[in-house]
């Protein structure tokens, strides 16, 4: 099978339907023998239906040979989180606890508006249990390895997702993010992830983590991620804290000129150690910048490091959805999850009250930061992947995995949307990630200045596996 068609975009592959060059019969199963015969390196999937995916691909063919070919995905293969409700396949978020059989028959908004698009549904992707942490692994699954370097990981939560898109075995993925789960993964893997506005994408049953949670793209082209969008937006009833639709082309949004926008770089939002090589490549990208007419400035958003909130918002989160689980059910979790579970909650009513505080007061600043800059640019990583199936780097200060990935969090708690695109490969051939905040709801801006850099300093690496 051929490179080429390994690393299509979603609008080329579209385009390429249209025209008769390529059929979705085609293209899924080049994807699934692609996947067969690499994801045993990967384990970037954690199920894998054949039949199923290919009956939907000879539906979308027969659309297209009818003259009927309908929605912006119609026979656009997509693999799937194991987070989001699929009606064909059941949903068990990396968990031995949860009974497969009872989360079938239902759609979360994301899968329900790709159906209403004619996507394929390639299969679903892994997650670590619950999606609780920054890298991948599993007691169900097991570890998912980075495209770039099998021996290092994919980052999490949405590692499978990413690995899935970098390896070439899907042109679009669906990820969440509450703590930088699509931007971290994508940021290792060297691909596109946006974390939307929150509210901005339905979202449904409610995460466990609450407001911390975003559901959006992850794909190899900020184009995709656009046309992703324009997709996940789809209103839908059951999320009762989504915002008013606001029916914005985002595709149609990506040529807005970067000249005369205010841009600030933080290269360490003031409080962040940053690897000096990821440190000059986040420079070298604020030229580019600079190059595209904007006018960038150095300026720290001013707020110090927010851990601690997080920390209490987000492992609270992890209790939630424990809250129902017996000592048996327990014992057959990840056990790292289990006691941040079990600190989380002996927190005290104040102990929240206290981090929502903090949290307001970071929002609160960084929305008088927008009034100023258009958009804050930082490296999406301030590290290279490390090894794979573990939680931190060996040596790291620090046990629990957000003290790795400060650029993330803290959007989470402000709800803004940030995107992160690569920036390149390091000394070890590992890729680097910049990435793009906006204010709350100016996710086409967002996209807009991805796309611009994207255009001014493609990403044409390839994984090994991609290049035999």
């Amino acid at each position: 099978m051929s490179k080429e068609l390994l690393t299509m975009s979603a609008q080329a592959l579209k385009a390429a339907y249209q025209t008769g060059a390529l059929s979705p019969v085609e293209v899924c199963s080049s994807l699934l023998d692609h996947i067969e015969k690499h994801d045993q390196a990967l384990n970037a999937w954690c199920l894998i239906d054949r039949d199923t995916t290919l009956q939907w691909a000879r539906d979308s063919e027969q659309r297209y040979q009818d003259g009927k070919a309908d929605g912006l995905l119609d026979g656009i293969p997509v693999a799937v989180k194991d987070v989001f409700l699929t009606p064909m396949w059941p949903t068990v978020k990396g968990s031995k606890t949860i009974d497969p059989d009872a989360t079938l028959n239902k759609r979360s908004p994301a899968v329900a508006a790709l159906e209403r698009h004619g996507y394929v549904p390639l299969g679903k992707t892994t997650t670590p249990e619950f999606g609780w942490k920054g890298i991948t692994d599993s007691p169900l699954c097991g570890p998912t390895n980075n495209p770039w370097n099998p021996a290092r990981t994919a980052g999490g939560s949405s590692g499978g997702s990413s690995a899935a898109v970098s390896a070439g075995m899907a042109p679009l993925a669906l990820g969440t993010d509450a703590g930088g789960s699509i931007r971290i993964p994508a940021g290792f893997c060297g691909i596109v992830g946006h974390k939307p506005t929150f509210s901005e994408v339905p979202h449904w049953p409610a995460s466990p983590f609450g407001t911390l949670a975003h559901a959006g793209p992850m794909t190899r082209t900020v184009a995709d991620a656009a046309l992703m969008m324009n997709v996940l937006c789809e209103a839908d009833a059951r999320d009762s804290l989504a915002a008013p639709r606001r029916h914005i082309d985002y595709v149609a949004a990506l040529n807005q000129p970067m000249k005369g926008l205010n841009i600030a770089m933080s290269t360490t939002l003031g409080y962040v150690d940053v690897d000096p090589e990821i440190e000059k490549a986040f420079k070298d990208a604020a030229k580019v910048f600079e190059d595209l007419g904007a006018t960038v400035t150095e300026a720290d958003p001013g707020f110090s490091n927010p851990l601690a909130a997080f920390s209490h918002l987000f492992y609270s989160g992890a209790a939630n959805a424990m809250r129902d689980l017996g000592d048996r059910q327990r014992s057959l979790m990840d056990p790292a999850l289990v006691e941040v579970a079990s600190k989380a909650e002996k927190l005290t009513m104040l102990d929240y009250l206290g981090a929502m505080n903090e949290r307001m007061a970071v929002s609160e600043r960084m929305a008088v930061f927008h009034t100023k800059y258009d958009l804050l640019i930082t490296p999406t990583l301030p590290i290279e992947a490390f090894d794979t199936d573990r939680e931190v780097p060996v040596d790291w200060p620090s046990t629990r995995w957000p003290t790795w990935t400060p650029f993330t969090y803290p959007f989470n708690l402000t709800g803004q949307p940030a995107l992160s695109v690569p920036m390149g490969l390091n000394s070890n051939g590992l890729p680097m990630a910049l990435q793009i905040i906006g204010a709350r709801f100016d996710d086409a801006r967002v996209l807009a200045a991805g796309h611009a850099f994207e255009q001014a300093k493609p990403f044409t690496d390839l994984p090994p596996l991609l290049q035999e």
